[in-house]
Formats: structure tokens, C-alpha cells, sequence
């Protein structure tokens, strides 16, 4: 197995695959290269000497700048590598993406719904529309466990603390992340559950639900009723009842929206699991399906190679929007733009926020970009679309499941076990996570690294397993119960 790997001609600097003892020699490209002092795996080697002010090259593009002369076979990091990202840019508009591709059709077992759309679940849920509320979700969410059976594979509770106290945008977000999950087309039955005096009421979330399918969703306001778990468990009984006959029957994988997002990286995102999403995120978009890629921030450096993807000038201009109103949001809030890498994300290897963002867009594959959508809009174009959300984890992943997305891949360095409200797939970006921690990882791309696995194999194998995960086999959250809700908060509480 090779120690080093230079990502593209251009770079002039490499990855290293395994940790680099101080002394070892190197070869790479056609380069030999003695390293200076130790290189933990997933961290960068000088493979020339870089003068103080020259850029880092990474993946073809500048990463960011030295900070100090730097000569080859030395360790590059945070000591001495810094951002030359900065404030809001303009943009020109240089369009560049290959033909669209298609492929013979694929199926999986899904559950057609009312609206054409297909849920890769007949799950129940209970969705409290105010905090106040969340422990009578949880404790009836215990309770409808013996609801489980027939066409009702699992019932869940989502607490939030939100719902009230809340002005502008936070109350309105919290309405249309709660109608756009009441009405989520992996939800077999849904108990909206109200207090009665909050601001985000039941009667409101109902309005932002638009035309529903009004067998599937039951109201109850617990201040209206004298034993509001007994009614509340009239009602999933009741919803239970309608979904116990509904069974799985082929649909085509034209009809899948897929989440896509990463967390945890470390220095093999961008090489492994990465780019394995973005080869299956091109299978489903030759299928006619749809990809969703998020984090806005964690696009800062590499926004432009997403913009010249844009199919119309219109939609560049959505994505300059896009960027820059998230750059906006930072500076109002006076925090700096590039501070985004985490402690876990610099101790595996990542440096600046380029460094992440090249490696981050690449889960978006090579296909143009056919939609940029708002915060808690549901996606209406088939194909490769971009999300506004922020990089955390829970609320990111959670806006893409608003968005739609029946799965939401996830690919991860440093391990994680949460889970969003639809089944969440864990990727891991090296065998040794994977092997260690086999209770969290449903997929390993370390593959790429360790078993001679070529990125299109790979890509196809994680497309096999998404049918399949899409046709009812579990993810390891959904085995180990787990699953979250979290809504973006911009603004203040009263």
C-alpha cells in the first residue's frame, strides 16, 4: 500500500495514508520526499518547499496560504498554514458540467403515496408542535410500541424545544420544518400534538401543511381534553389501524431524494467517502432521481466550482445568493466566516476552511446543478439540488429530511451515532472507524484505501445498499432506536 497520495498533479502538497515516521522516505508522482518530523495519517506533507505567502495547493486549489517558509517534508497544519478566505465576493459565472447521463432503470420496495411521492418507511410519528409538550410525545411514543405490527414498522416521538417564545424566522421555521415533516412522504400516520396556548399552534402548522392527505394526520390540543394521553392514543390507534395493511410494493429509483452530508471529517473525507457519495449521487441523478447537498457554510472555498456547475445563469445567481447571505449571517452575528473546522476536524487532519470545503462538495458528484432551494423548502426538481442550512450536524441533516429526503448519507471520519428523523447512513472514511465502531457504520469507504476497491466500484456498491436500505433493511441507528429533530435558530427568545 502506498504511504502517500497526491490528489492532483497540481498539488504541491500530499496526504498521508498512515502515520509517517520522522526520517522515512517518500515517493509519490515521481517525487521522493524525506519527511522532517512525524505526519499523522490524514494530514499533509510538503512535497516542495513553499515560500511565506504562497499558497498550499490541495485537490488543484489553493487551501489557503504558508504562514512561514516551509520546506519540503515538513508537516502542514494549522501552525503554519492559514485562510485566504475572506468577506463577500463577486462572482462570474463560468458554466462547466458534462452531459446529462442516464442509466438502466433500478427499483426498490417502497410505499407509494397520494402525492406521487414514496416513502421508504410507514413510520408513525408524534410531533409536538411546542416544548411544553415533549415529555407526553416521549412517554406516548413508549406507549405506541404496541401499535408496532403489519404496515407499521416503527413509532416515534420528536421533541423539540421550540414552538414558542420565538419571533421573525425562528417561529416561521419551526412551522415549516413541523408541516413539512407532518407531511414527509416516509410517514405512514402523524400525531400532531398541541398545548393549546403557543404560539406555533396545531391550527398553524396545519395551514403550513398546504394540501395534505388528511387520512394520514391526526390533531389533538392537550389543553382542550381532560386525559390527553388516553385521546392521544385513540387517535395513533386509529392511524395504526389504517396503516396496518399497506405493504411495499416496486417502485423506480427515479423516485428517490437522497440527503447528502458529512461530519466528523477528518483528512480522508475528500479522498474516500466523499467522493464515493458524489459517484452514487451521479448513479441517482442518471436514474432520474435526486441528491440534496447542504452546509452552506462548509462550502466557503469551494463555492465556485458549484456555481460554474449551474445549469442557468439564474440559478448561479441563486447560488451567489446562497453563499453570500450565509456570509451575511456570520458577519451580523460578528463571528468570522472561516472559523468552521472543528477540534475533531484539525486533529484528523483538516486545516482551513478550503481544505474542508473541497473536500465537503465533493459528495455532489459531477452532475449540473438543477435547483437551490431556501431553508425548509421542499424540493421540486428532480436532480442534483443545493440546500441553505448551516454545517451542524443535527440541523443540517434534519433540514434535508424536511426537504424531502426519504434517506439522508452520511460520511464520517472520526464516528458519530446520531440520527435525523429518516434513516441516516453512516459512511465511514477509513477501515480502522469502521472496524472499531460497527454499531455506527453502516458503510465503509476506507475500502478504497485498504481492499483495492476502485471509486466507480464503490459508488456502485453504496447505490446497491441505498435500495436496498430504501426497501426496509435498517441502518444501525434505526437498530439502535435512535433519532433526533433539530431547527435552525437565528434569532432571540423571549
Amino acid at each position: 500500500m502506498a504511504e502517500l497520495l497526491r490528489i492532483t498533479p497540481k498539488d504541491n502538497v500530499a496526504v498521508a495514508l498512515n502515520a509517517i515516521e520522522q526520517g522515512a522516505v517518500l515517493a509519490v508522482d515521481g517525487l521522493t520526499v524525506t519527511a522532517a518530523e512525524e505526519i499523522p495519517a490524514g494530514h499533509k506533507i510538503a512535497l516542495t518547499a513553499i515560500a511565506k505567502g504562497e499558497n498550499v495547493v490541495k485537490y488543484g486549489f489553493p487551501i489557503g496560504h504558508a504562514k512561514e517558509d516551509i520546506a519540503a517534508g515538513r508537516h502542514i497544519h494549522v501552525h503554519n498554514l492559514h485562510t485566504n478566505l475572506s468577506g463577500e465576493l463577486e462572482y462570474t459565472w463560468k458554466p462547466t458540467w458534462p452531459a446529462n447521463q442516464t442509466a438502466e432503470p433500478a427499483t426498490f420496495m417502497g410505499y407509494p403515496r397520494r402525492d406521487g411521492r414514496v416513502g421508504v418507511r410507514n413510520e408513525l410519528w408524534i410531533l409536538p408542535t411546542v416544548g411544553c409538550v415533549n415529555d407526553i410525545a416521549k412517554a406516548l411514543e413508549k406507549e405506541g410500541q404496541k401499535l408496532l405490527g403489519g404496515g407499521v414498522e416503527t413509532v416515534y416521538a420528536f421533541p423539540h424545544p421550540y414552538g414558542c417564545s420565538q419571533m421573525g424566522d425562528d417561529q416561521e421555521n419551526t412551522r415549516t420544518i413541523l408541516a413539512d415533516l407532518a407531511t414527509h412522504p416516509n410517514v405512514g400516520g402523524v400525531l400532531v400534538l398541541g398545548l393549546g396556548c403557543e404560539n406555533s399552534s396545531a391550527a398553524i402548522v396545519e395551514e403550513h401543511m398546504g394540501d395534505y392527505d388528511k387520512s394520514r394526520v391526526r390533531f389533538l390540543i392537550c389543553q382542550q381534553v381532560e386525559d390527553e394521553f388516553a385521546e392521544a392514543m385513540k387517535l395513533l390507534t386509529e392511524l395504526a389501524d389504517n396503516m396496518r395493511h399497506e405493504k411495499r410494493v416496486p417502485c423506480p429509483a427515479s423516485k428517490l431524494v437522497i440527503g447528502l452530508k458529512c461530519g466528523g471529517s477528518d483528512g480522508f473525507s475528500g479522498i474516500t467517502a466523499n467522493p464515493v457519495i458524489g459517484g452514487f449521487s451521479d448513479l441517482l441523478v442518471a436514474q432520474g432521481g435526486t441528491t440534496i447537498l447542504t452546509e452552506v457554510p462548509e462550502m466557503f472555498g469551494a463555492e465556485t466550482i458549484l456555481m460554474d456547475r449551474c445549469e442557468t445563469e439564474e440559478l448561479f445567481g441563486k447560488t451567489v445568493k446562497l453563499i453570500n447571505d450565509f456570509k451575511r449571517y456570520f458577519e451580523e452575528h460578528h463571528q468570522t466566516i472561516y472559523e468552521n473546522p472543528s477540534p475533531g476536524n484539525k486533529a484528523g487532519g483538516i486545516s482551513t476552511l478550503e481544505d474542508k470545503a473541497l473536500g465537503c462538495t465533493q459528495k455532489s458528484g459531477f452532475a449540473p446543478v438543477k435547483d437551490v432551494l431556501a431553508y425548509g423548502e421542499k424540493v421540486h426538481t428532480p436532480g442534483l439540488n443545493l440546500l441553505s442550512a448551516p454545517g451542524n450536524d443535527l440541523v443540517a441533516a434534519t433540514a434535508l429530511a424536511s426537504s424531502g429526503a426519504q434517506i439522508v448519507l452520511f460520511s464520517t471520519g472520526r464516528g458519530t451515532p446520531f440520527a435525523c428523523p429518516v434513516p441516516t447512513v453512516k459512511i465511514s472514511t477509513n477501515t480502522p472507524l469502521a472496524e472499531r465502531k460497527h454499531g455506527w457504520i453502516d458503510f465503509n469507504a476506507g475500502q478504497l484505501l485498504t481492499h483495492g476497491k476502485s471509486l466507480p466500484e464503490l459508488s456502485q456498491l453504496l447505490m446497491d445498499y441505498v435500495l436496498a436500505v430504501a426497501g426496509g433493511e435498517k441502518v444501525c441507528s434505526e437498530r439502535n432506536g435512535f433519532h433526533d429533530l433539530a431547527i435552525f435558530k437565528t434569532g432571540v427568545t423571549l
